[in-house]
């Protein structure tokens, strides 16, 4: 589904229900919307809250974390570099609200051995974390939107030079990624530009 069609869904979801999203070889998406929320979290709006959960096969579900998919990301551009244009421009698509199903042939052609989770489950956990971020960030973020930590993240681990270390690193120590994968699509920034493509942060 696209993204649009995601944010309704999230936001009609009734609280303590479990919704699964995407199923594929034997791993399932799901989302969950809590009615009470853990002292951790007690400053965020229930309303706004909901939980990912990635279940394997009959292992119990869990709740993934960002770097679960940034780091699939950085396994595959090392395994299969002449992918890296395609993944940019595939994760662009669903930042600005494309529906993932529809993007999985433009990498169908790439033969990835080195990756945490299928190409599908990827897609649409960087999707529902894209969907997270806009709709329950829970704080004052410096981007508007507040997705764009995240993809400025997704855009430098698949483009970066750097060793996976040196990466996961910077973003652990809670680092903004570079402004140059980031300026054109924040609103906040005076490069901001509306009409912003796939792939302008390299051309």
């Amino acid at each position: 589904m696209e993204m649009k069609e995601l944010n309704e869904l999230i936001n009609n979801l009734p609280f303590d229900n479990m919704k699964n999203i995407y199923s594929s070889n034997n791993q399932t998406l799901s989302i969950y919307r809590p009615s009470m929320l853990s002292e951790r979290f007690k400053k965020y709006d229930k309303n706004k809250n909901f939980q990912i959960f990635l279940q394997d096969g009959t292992d119990k579900n869990f709740r993934p974390n960002h770097l679960r998919l940034l780091i699939d990301l950085k396994l595959r551009v090392r395994d299969v570099p002449e992918a890296k244009q395609t993944l940019l421009e595939v994760f662009d698509r669903i930042f600005y609200g494309q529906d993932p199903s529809e993007l999985l042939e433009m990498l169908s052609n790439y033969h990835f051995t080195s990756f945490i989770n299928p190409i599908e489950i990827t897609l649409y956990l960087a999707q529902l974390f894209i969907a997270e971020q806009n709709i329950g960030y829970g704080g004052v973020s410096k981007y508007n939107p507040p997705s764009l930590y995240l993809q400025g993240w997704i855009r430098t681990f698949i483009d970066s030079e750097k060793e996976i270390d040196q990466i996961v690193l910077r973003i652990c120590n809670n680092n903004p990624p570079l402004v140059k994968y980031t300026c054109c699509d924040d609103k906040n920034h005076k490069k901001y530009n509306p009409h912003s493509r796939p792939l302008w942060y390299i051309q």
